[in-house]
């Protein structure tokens, strides 16, 4: 594993973290005027375009055979799977209850870290991954609504694929870069997410609210694209494990997103229950 002795990784870890933090609002917003499978062919084709453009006018080489397999688990994992199945999940569950399987999300990159990164974190780690990971979904347990059994299986599902395609991007990146791995992936997966598009293109354009437009880019540019340069290049230098922990703060940041842009209440307990996260964060990079 590459030491992060500077912090770079999670510096570049952390505003991956923030920018990753608007998707799920922006999804619930979206999905108000696009259908999930047109939003999630649309936002990758997109970002496969502009992923693209990057590459072309850079002059990257172009990825070696044998990263053709990694590159294609990447793209199964964040450009189609995550945003696909959670869109479809907010269909039938608040973007409230869905923090709960987000909450999860640094185990399951922790656990395929190992899996397919060849980590080894200290015992100790996972129990701080576990406390924060129980403590945000307890949080996001007690402020929603009651669930849905098909959304909650699908946010399983994307918590899993998700966490996938984070380490092995991540593993990826400490080769080809962290811009590179999700650029190539995306310019992969452009046949098929346009074809998703077209196929599920809106029949009218009218009715579509500029919120749903706005959602559309952010998910297009920021969730699809930049998100990713930040925080494949934090998970490559400071450790897949370690690093991961830091989406135990994403649910947070969008709670706190959502109160300074519409005005949403801060309950004490959001801030009891992100000091105890800052707290875990804390614990698992020092025992990573």
């Amino acid at each position: 594993m590459i030491k992060d002795w500077g912090g770079k990784g999670w510096g570049s870890g952390l505003i991956g973290v923030l920018i990753f933090s608007g998707s799920l609002p922006a999804t619930r917003v979206a999905v108000a005027g696009f259908s999930p499978l047109f939003l999630t062919g649309a936002r990758a084709a997109i970002a496969a375009l502009l992923g693209a453009a990057c590459l072309m006018l850079l002059r990257q080489q172009w990825p070696a055979r044998s990263d053709i397999r990694p590159l294609a688990i990447v793209a199964l994992g964040v450009v189609l799977g995550f945003p696909l199945l959670t869109a479809l999940a907010l269909q039938h569950i608040p973007s409230a209850r869905s923090i709960v399987f987000i909450g999860l999300l640094p185990l399951a990159t922790a656990l395929f870290g190992v899996l397919r990164g060849g980590e080894r974190p200290n015992p100790v780690f996972w129990l701080f991954s576990g406390i924060g990971s129980a403590t945000v979904a307890g949080f996001a347990l007690a402020n929603s609504d009651s669930g849905s059994l098909t959304g909650d299986l699908l946010m399983v599902a994307a918590v899993l694929l998700c966490g996938l395609g984070y380490a092995e991007g991540a593993t990826l990146s400490r080769r080809l870069g962290g811009w590179q791995v999700i650029s190539w992936a995306l310019l992969l997966s452009l046949p098929a997410m346009a074809a998703v598009a077209l196929l599920f293109w809106p029949p009218t354009w009218q009715g579509i609210g500029t919120p749903a437009w706005i959602g559309l880019a952010y998910v297009s540019v920021f969730s699809m694209l930049v998100g990713f340069v930040f925080w494949y290049r934090g998970l490559a230098l400071g450790g897949i494990a370690s690093v991961g922990q830091l989406q135990l703060l994403q649910p947070f940041f969008g709670l706190m997103l959502a109160g300074w842009l519409l005005g949403e209440p801060v309950a004490w307990t959001m801030i009891a229950a992100t000091a105890v996260v800052v707290l875990c964060v804390a614990g698992a990079k020092r025992f990573a």
